[in-house]
């Protein structure tokens, strides 16, 4: 997902462009806490009532986390899951996939607003030089071709 958004931000960026994003950091393990008891939530929506949620750990298979999320709306008790899967890349995977794509990391910092929970890159996109252009006939020649007139001696 990196290495896609990696060439999407490139395609759109300029050389020295910035692309900045956040990814959960691994490290913080936060799948431990995807249980009833500690992902529990509860809010009231207007004109739908009162919604409960949380998520539940299925499994962690090296960096893949599966988990559902469960939502029941108490008006009429309905009940809607979602599985899902995500994965976890460690920071130097992150900045090796971007030095891949042509970006230069600069700095990768926490997230102000989830301290030690997420990675935030700061990538900028460097400049290619151009391989140089083929060898091409001289103007003058090609000009005179073009216009049916003859070649020069």
């Amino acid at each position: 997902m990196v290495a896609a958004r990696g060439r999407r931000g490139r395609a759109a960026l300029g050389p020295g462009g910035r692309l900045v994003f956040e990814t959960r950091d691994p490290a913080a393990r936060a799948w431990l806490e995807w249980n009833r008891d500690r992902s529990y939530r509860r809010a009231v929506v207007p004109g739908v009532g009162a919604v409960q949620a949380w998520e539940d750990l299925l499994d962690v298979s090296g960096d893949l986390v599966s988990f559902r999320t469960t939502v029941v709306f108490e008006a009429d008790g309905a009940a809607l899951t979602s599985a899902s899967t995500l994965r976890f890349r460690h920071r130097d995977e992150v900045t090796a996939s971007l030095v891949a794509e042509g970006y230069a990391v600069d700095e990768v910092r926490q997230a102000p607003d989830r301290p030690g929970r997420e990675l935030v890159f700061i990538a900028r996109r460097l400049s290619v030089t151009a391989p140089p252009a083929p060898a091409r006939p001289a103007a003058g020649r090609r000009r005179c071709r073009r216009r049916g007139l003859p070649r020069r001696r």
